[in-house]
């Protein structure tokens, strides 16, 4: 029987389909009985899957993964339906039916949007239907992908108010180096904080068939611990392994939940936007921002990168390039860059009609 009531499963490409073979049924069909067996026992299920570009390659013959937008976006299509059509049909061996959500950043950037879609996902499952999560990769036309389904699963998630979140990869679970390129890396049985060093130790490329690495779900397991929400994150093809996360026993690596510092709102700021830029801030700003609690003010920044409008997202970076914080601004690039390191007084005589306004308000700050 399961320790937890609402769990989110995330499936990785590796393991949904390769670019060479399509779609792995027999994954498929041993995933779903083991989440029909949680919705036997009680739990609400709910599938974050990826995999569509890389069926959709298969059904179209092509030789791998495209580099262009229009055809990766075309095999996405293809491969959507079919994937669906797999989950749905090995779903209905078990007397229960799927309702595939496919999202897109643009769905959940709005707070209104966002709300919509969690009533969607509530509802859902108070009908009985398992939901199957996607990003829309037709119609993502900045990038693919929300940054990745890692992201993704962290963001439905906390919309569904889940109580276990699990990713299913193609490793055993979080390192202290890359086990790939050093035979002393050992496993990671439990996290309760993550350290710069586990960060360190997580970044790299992901595979060919995906676009996620495991720095995404690192990410996505800290987001998911100021959440309070608990995560495993373990090896896909292991017998049971969901069941087994499921009743709390030891698989993979264990990200405690702990006791949920950001609430909804903050936690809608930290998954829910794509930054559009970056700012780097000094020492003083980050000692301002973690002890004091403080606004971001013009006279903490040190550079800005990329081009945004107030109201858009961006990651705060120290003085290492370590990120600090993500925000709101309230402040365009443009102006920011006229006026870093300047005192409050001093911008009207750069900014006529500066009437002291924040590069980011505490309200709309999230220290990560």
């Amino acid at each position: 029987m399961s320790a937890y009531k609402r769990i989110v499963v995330k499936v990785g490409s590796s393991l949904v389909a390769s670019t060479g073979s399509g779609i792995d049924r027999p994954f498929i069909a041993d995933l779903v009985s083991q989440l029909a067996e949680l919705r036997t026992g009680g739990a609400d299920v709910l599938v974050v899957t990826s995999g569509a570009v890389a069926a959709g390659v298969e059904a179209l013959g092509l030789p791998g993964r495209p580099a262009e937008m229009p055809s990766l976006q075309a095999a996405a299509a293809v491969g959507q339906a079919r994937l669906i059509a797999a989950y749905a049909e090995e779903f209905a061996g078990h007397g229960l039916i799927v309702g595939q959500v496919l999202v897109t950043r643009h769905d959940t950037a709005h707070r209104r949007q966002y709300l919509h879609a969690r009533d969607t996902l509530e509802r859902l499952l108070g009908m009985g239907v398992v939901p199957v999560v996607n990003e829309n990769d037709t119609t993502a036309v900045d990038e693919l992908r929300m940054g990745d389904n890692d992201t993704l699963a962290a963001l439905v998630a906390v919309m569904a108010q889940a109580d276990l979140v699990v990713l299913l990869t193609d490793t055993e679970g979080l390192y202290t180096a890359d086990p790939r390129t050093n035979d002393g890396a050992d496993l990671l049985e439990r996290v309760d904080e993550l350290t710069e060093d586990m960060l360190a130790a997580a970044g790299g490329p992901g595979s060919s068939v995906g676009s996620g690495g495991m720095l995404t779900k690192v990410e996505a397991a800290r987001m998911l611990m100021k959440a309070g929400i608990p995560m495993v994150l373990c090896y896909g093809r292991r017998p049971d392994a969901v069941c087994s996360a499921a009743r709390g026993e030891s698989v993979g690596t264990f990200f405690a939940g702990g006791e949920g510092e950001l609430k909804s709102r903050k936690l809608w700021i930290a998954l829910a936007h794509t930054p559009a830029g970056e700012v780097a801030i000094d020492e003083g700003a980050v000692e301002a921002l973690r002890a004091r609690g403080k606004s971001l003010l013009p006279a903490g920044v040190t550079g800005v990168s990329g081009e945004f409008v107030p109201g858009d997202a961006v990651v705060l970076k120290g003085p290492r390039g370590e990120t600090i914080a993500r925000g709101i601004t309230g402040m365009s690039s443009a102006d920011l860059r006229l006026v870093s390191g300047m005192r409050t007084s001093e911008i009207p005589k750069v900014l006529p009609g500066y009437a002291g306004e924040e590069v980011i308000h505490r309200d709309h700050l999230v220290i990560l």
